[in-house]
């Protein structure tokens, strides 16, 4: 349903494998680790436009924040003349709801592409999209530090010991930079005077403790390859954010 995603992130993947592979050789398993990582890097750097569009979006929406209050408080019981008064608000500082909505939405659709794509890689004896069976197989047999890209810790079996060096550590710093790009993100509300309703609170606490906890588990039922891509989109994130908007302090609201 989805193969308009599946077909692109695999062709950028094949790309990336094909590269490194004509360096350190097709049968490496190193190839395939960094070909993971400059996939997710490629992607992000693709979704770096979206990305800046949604920041200009959230700068206008606090900008509007006063003229929006008032409006609340000179309407209070007539929502018909709020939504008027608020559309008309929205038009002149150009903010459009649902161009908020479509870089968040784009870049979800991006890597859940990549999320399915790594998870296709199943069976030696057919191709995964773009790639051939060969290169299947030549997957399957990949490593990150003695531990099968293809392993998690729930069927390790004898290789648990091998597989839990890698996962475990993994799954930790995806939850450390999760928690951390969440306490930046709470962090940006409060210095652009966010009001803190119940929503904006449950969703506090769950990005920054239910979230990381959910990478720390993943780190116990998810492949050592799928763990990688989710260390170093998270890490990119992390970074990404800072750099975005270090330079440029929010507006406090007064």
């Amino acid at each position: 349903m989805l193969d308009f995603v599946y077909y692109p992130v695999s062709a950028v993947l094949w790309v990336w494998h094909t590269t490194f592979a004509a360096v350190l050789g097709a049968a490496g398993s190193l190839a395939w680790v960094l070909a993971i990582v400059f996939l997710v890097m490629t992607l992000r750097a693709l979704l770096l436009r979206p990305f800046l569009a949604t920041v200009r979006f959230q700068r206008s929406i606090q900008k509007m924040q006063p003229q929006l209050q008032e409006i609340k408080r000179k309407y209070p019981k007539d929502l018909q003349k709020q939504s008027e008064e608020m559309a008309k608000v929205q038009q002149e500082h150009g903010v459009s709801l649902l161009g908020g909505c479509l870089p968040p939405l784009a870049q979800g659709l991006v890597f859940f592409g990549l999320f399915h794509v790594l998870r296709s890689f199943k069976s030696a004896e057919v191709g995964n999209y773009v790639f051939s069976a060969d290169q299947v197989e030549s997957f399957l047999q990949a490593k990150l530090l003695g531990a099968p890209l293809v392993a998690t810790l729930a069927d390790a079996g004898a290789a648990f010991g091998s597989v839990a060096v890698v996962a475990l550590p993994l799954a930790v710093i995806a939850a450390v930079a999760t928690h951390f790009t969440a306490r930046f993100a709470i962090a940006r509300q409060r210095e652009a005077g966010t009001e803190e309703t119940q929503q904006v609170r449950i969703m506090n606490t769950l990005s920054l403790w239910v979230f990381p906890l959910g990478a720390l588990v993943s780190g116990v039922i998810l492949p050592v390859g799928i763990l990688l891509y989710f260390v170093t989109q998270n890490a990119w994130t992390f970074v990404q954010q800072h750099l975005v908007y270090r330079p440029t302090p929010a507006p406090a609201n007064k």
